[in-house]
C-alpha cells in the first residue's frame, strides 16, 4: 500500500503543481470499515432494538405502545400494550451506583402521574381515573389499598410527580432531589446529598451567568487572537522572561527553606517533631536540587535558542496575517466540533441500540426479564469501539488537512491578490476529491496506538486497590510510553498532510519528507514547539483566569447561590474548550507555516529565478540571519554553519 520501502528517488519539492490521488486502498480500506459500522446499526435496529429504546419496555420483555408476543418462562409477557405508551418505574431514584442503572421494576402506563400521590388510596383513584395501573399487572386496582404484596409489587409511596420525556416516553420525576440521585450514579465521589443537591440546584439558578461567561470566554479568545499579530514579540519575550525569572525565584525560595529548616532542627525539639523536620529537611534538599538543575538547564537552552526566538515571533506574525486573509479558519474548530458531535450521537444511539439488541433472559433473583448480549454481538460491540477511535480521529485529521491546504496555498501564492475567494472551501474540496485516503491511513495509525493505551488504561483502573503494585507499575509505563508515542505520531502525521498538501504524495512519502525536513531544522523545531506552545498555552490560562475571575464577581452578586463550585468548574472548562479551539488551530497553522518556511529556504536563496515565497515578516528574519552569519565569519575567521539550512542545497531533496 505504498508504506515506508518506497524505492522512489529524491525529488523536488513542487509546490501546488500537480494534483492527483493518494492513498486509494486505504480509502477502500475505510469505506468497507464504515458499512460495516452501517450493517452493525442495520442488524440492532432490525432486531427491535430500536423500538426498545426509543418506547422503552417494561420488566416482563413488553414493548411498551405496541402488541408484544409471548416470551417463553414469563408469565405477564406478551401483553397488549398499544395504549400503555409510558415507561413509569416504581423506585426512580433507586439507583445503582456502580452499573448505572436503575435498580426497580417497569411498567407500560398510559399516562405519567403529574401530581403526587401519597397513599394506595390515591393509587387506586389515579388507575380508576385514567386506566394507568402504577403497581404490577397481576393487581387489580380495587386491591391495592389492602394487597399484602403491595410492599413490593406496588411504587415505593410517596410517588413522586413525574414528566415523560419528549421522544424516550420515559416517566422522569419532576424533582430536583431525585435528579441528584442520578448525578450521583456519575459523580461516585460525592456522599453528602445534601451538598450535591444544592450544587445542582445552584447550577440551575445561575445558568444566565454561566451562559454570559461562555460568551465572554469566546468574546477573550478572539480579541487574544488579534492581540497576537501587534504585540507578539513583546508577549513572547516578556513570558520568556517571567518564565526565567521564576525559575530563579522559586529555585531560591526553595533553598531558603531548606536552609531555615536545617537551622530550625538544630535547636531543642521533641523526638517526634524533630523526624518530621529532617523528613522535611530532605524533601526540601530534593526539590531545591532538582529545581536548580533545572533552572540551569533552562537558562543554558534559553542562551543556546535566543537567536531562534525569532522566528517564532516572526511566524507568530505571519499567522496572524494568515487569518487576516482567510478568515474562515476561524470557523473551522466549530465545523470539526459540530461533525464530531453529530458522530458521537450517532455512535451513543447505536450502543445503546446494541445493549437492547440481546435475547431476553429471565433473572433467578427478581424474575424480571433482562436482555443480555450474545458473543457475537460483543464482537460487534469490540468493532464498534474501533470504529468510535478511527472515525473520530479521521474527522480531526481532516481539518488539520484542511487548514494545511488553506495555509499551503497562502504561502506559496506570491500575488495574495491571485488567492481563492475562499481557501479554506477550496482545500477541503481538494481534500475529499484526492486525498482522503491518506486522511484515512493517518488516523489509523493513531488507532493503532491510542486503542491499546486505552485497553491499558482499563485494566490499569480495574486493578486500583490489588495487592499487585509491580502489575500496576509496569501498566503505568506502558500506557505512558503509549501516550508519548500517539503525541509523536500525531506531531508527524500533522507534518505528513502539509507534505501531501504541497507535493500530492501518499502517506508514508510525505512523512518521510516531512521528518528529513524537521530533522534538518531540530533546533528551530524544538524552540518552536517549546516557546511558541508555552506562549499559546499560557493564552488559555490567560483566558480561564480571566472567565473566572469574572465569574467569582457575578456570582458574589448573586449571594442566594449556596455553592458556586459547578458553575465555576463548567464555566472554566468551556472557557479552556473554547480557547484551545481558537488557539490551537493558531498552533497549527505556525507549524504549517514553519514547515513551508523550511521548504522555501532550502529550496529558494532570495536570487533571480529563485525568489522566495514567504513574508515580509519571515523575509526580515532572513536578512537579519545572514548578516549575523556575516558578522560572525569576519569575527571568529572561520565558517559558521548557523544559517547553513538556509542557502540553496541543489535541485534535490
Amino acid at each position: 500500500m505504498g508504506c515506508c520501502g518506497s524505492t522512489e528517488k529524491k525529488r523536488d519539492w513542487k509546490p501546488l503543481e500537480d494534483r492527483q490521488c493518494t492513498d486509494i486502498l486505504w480509502l477502500l480500506l475505510f469505506a468497507i470499515f464504515n458499512i460495516g459500522m452501517l450493517f452493525i446499526c442495520g442488524f440492532a435496529i432490525s432486531t427491535g432494538a430500536a423500538s426498545r429504546l426509543i418506547s422503552g419496555y417494561d420488566s416482563y420483555g413488553n414493548i411498551c405502545g405496541q402488541k408484544n408476543g409471548k416470551i417463553p418462562g414469563i408469565e405477564l409477557s406478551g401483553q397488549d400494550q398499544t395504549s400503555k405508551k409510558y415507561v413509569f418505574f416504581l423506585d426512580p431514584c433507586n439507583v445503582d451506583v456502580v452499573r448505572r442503572k436503575i435498580k426497580s421494576m417497569a411498567l407500560c402506563v398510559s399516562s405519567c402521574p403529574e401530581a403526587e400521590l401519597q397513599t394506595y388510596e390515591d393509587l387506586k383513584k389515579f388507575a380508576e381515573s385514567n386506566g394507568s395501573y402504577l403497581c404490577s399487572y397481576e393487581l387489580n386496582p380495587s386491591t391495592y389499598p389492602t394487597d399484602p404484596n403491595r410492599a413490593t409489587k406496588c411504587p415505593k409511596l410517596p410517588v413522586p410527580p413525574s414528566k415523560s420525556l419528549p421522544v424516550f416516553h420515559r416517566c422522569t420525576p419532576a424533582d430536583i432531589a431525585c435528579y441528584s440521585k442520578f448525578a450521583e450514579a456519575l459523580i461516585t465521589f460525592v456522599s453528602d446529598n445534601s451538598v450535591l443537591h444544592r450544587v445542582i440546584a445552584g447550577v440551575m439558578t445561575s445558568k444566565e451567568i454561566i451562559m454570559g461567561l461562555c460568551m465572554l470566554s469566546l468574546v477573550l479568545s478572539i480579541i487574544l487572537m488579534a492581540l497576537i499579530r501587534f504585540i507578539s514579540a513583546v508577549l513572547v519575550w516578556l513570558l520568556t522572561a517571567i518564565v526565567v525569572l521564576g525559575s530563579l525565584g522559586g529555585t531560591g525560595v526553595l533553598w531558603w527553606l531548606y536552609v531555615d529548616h536545617r537551622v530550625s532542627a538544630n535547636t531543642t525539639l521533641p523526638a517526634s517533631e524533630l523526624q518530621v523536620a529532617e523528613d522535611n529537611q530532605k524533601a526540601l534538599l530534593i526539590y531545591a536540587i532538582a529545581a536548580t538543575v533545572f533552572t540551569i538547564v533552562l537558562l543554558l537552552l534559553m542562551f543556546f535558542m535566543r537567536k531562534r526566538v525569532a522566528l517564532t515571533i516572526a511566524l507568530f506574525r505571519v499567522a496572524s496575517k494568515v487569518f487576516g486573509h482567510l478568515p474562515l479558519l476561524v470557523m473551522q474548530p466549530f465545523w470539526t466540533f459540530l461533525t464530531l458531535m453529530l458522530f458521537w450521537v450517532y455512535w451513543i444511539t447505536v450502543l445503546l441500540l446494541l445493549g437492547t439488541a440481546g435475547n431476553p433472559v429471565k433473572n433467578n433473583q427478581t424474575g424480571l426479564v433482562e436482555f443480555q448480549m450474545a458473543e457475537p454481538l460483543q464482537y460487534m460491540v469490540w468493532y464498534h469501539a474501533v470504529g468510535l477511535i478511527w472515525v473520530s480521529e479521521f474527522i480531526l485529521a481532516c481539518q488539520q488537512m484542511t487548514v494545511a491546504g488553506a495555509v499551503v496555498t497562502y504561502y506559496f501564492t506570491r500575488d495574495k491578490s491571485q488567492l481563492p475567494l475562499t481557501p479554506i472551501v477550496s482545500s477541503a474540496m481538494r481534500l475529499m476529491r484526492y486525498h482522503l485516503g491518506t486522511v484515512a491511513k493517518g488516523a489509523f495509525i493513531i488507532t493503532l496506538v491510542e486503542l491499546p493505551r486505552l485497553i491499558l488504561t482499563y485494566i490499569h483502573s480495574q486493578l486500583k486497590g490489588s495487592e499487585n503494585a509491580c502489575a500496576r507499575c509496569m501498566l503505568k509505563a506502558c500506557v505512558c510510553c503509549l501516550w508519548c508515542l500517539e503525541k509523536c505520531l500525531s506531531f508527524l502525521n500533522q507534518n505528513a498532510y502539509v507534505a501531501t498538501a504541497i507535493n500530492s504524495t501518499s502517506f508514508c512519502t510525505s512523512a518521510r519528507d516531512a521528518f528529513i525536513i524537521l530533522a534538518e531544522n531540530a533546533l528551530r523545531v524544538a524552540t518552536i514547539n517549546s516557546v511558541g506552545d508555552f506562549v499559546l498555552f499560557l493564552g488559555k490560562v490567560l483566558i480561564v483566569s480571566c472567565t473566572a475571575f469574572a465569574g467569582v464577581l457575578a456570582l458574589n452578586y448573586q449571594r442566594e447561590y449556596t455553592v458556586w463550585v459547578l458553575p465555576l468548574i463548567i464555566v472554566c472548562i468551556f472557557a479552556f474548550l473554547v480557547a484551545h479551539c481558537f488557539l490551537s488551530i493558531f498552533e497549527m497553522v505556525v507549524d504549517v507555516l514553519f514547515l513551508c518556511f523550511a521548504i522555501d529556504t532550502k529550496y529558494n536563496d532570495g536570487s533571480p529565478g529563485s525568489e522566495y515565497y514567504m513574508d515580509k515578516a519571515l523575509m526580515e528574519f532572513v536578512e537579519s540571519s545572514r548578516k549575523a552569519e556575516a558578522e560572525g565569519k569576519r569575527a571568529a575567521g572561520g565558517d559558521s554553519r548557523e544559517m547553513k539550512p538556509m542557502t540553496r542545497a541543489g535541485t534535490s531533496a
